[in-house]
């Protein structure tokens, strides 16, 4: 096999493999995908804390976020403002940062996290702080609590 045999393969390989794109990443390395509204306040607040937090985003301005939030297997009751795609996982909303460098970390059997709605005070959001709960889910729809905020 010549050299450029090789690398035909290695590119074919990392374009057509969904298991490498959707490999835990290990550090920020890796990029984000954020799919959001063009007009969304606090999903631009949200991203500007991401990158804060030392995150390296690719932001998807989108009229219509649903379909991604279907393609991805968000329940209905989970969902938020806007989604993102991350290490193999989902992240639904004004999820924190140190919450998702957790599932990082720990590589659970999840298929992501959300934050339902638009909680005041949570990453993103303005107002007083409510309490708030970071709900883990799977792709057959099953939650359980993951955090208490």
């Amino acid at each position: 096999m010549n050299r450029l045999q090789i690398v035909t393969g290695l590119v074919g390989v990392l374009f057509a493999t969904p298991a490498l794109a959707q490999a835990p990443a290990t550090s920020h390395q890796a990029t984000m995908a954020v799919h959001k509204s063009p007009t969304c306040g606090c999903c631009a607040k949200w991203v500007d804390y991401m990158t804060t937090a030392g995150f390296k985003l690719n932001v998807h301005d989108m009229d219509d976020v649903d379909p991604i939030k279907d393609q991805q297997h968000v329940p209905s009751a989970l969902r938020s403002c806007h989604t993102s795609m991350y290490g193999g996982y989902v992240f639904e909303g004004h999820v924190p940062a140190d919450l998702i460098q957790k599932v990082l970390k720990e590589h659970p059997k999840i298929a992501g996290l959300a934050v339902p709605g638009m909680v005041a005070g949570s990453p993103g959001m303005d107002g007083a702080p409510q309490p708030y709960q970071v709900i883990a889910f799977d792709k057959d729809g099953k939650t359980s609590v993951y955090a208490k905020r």
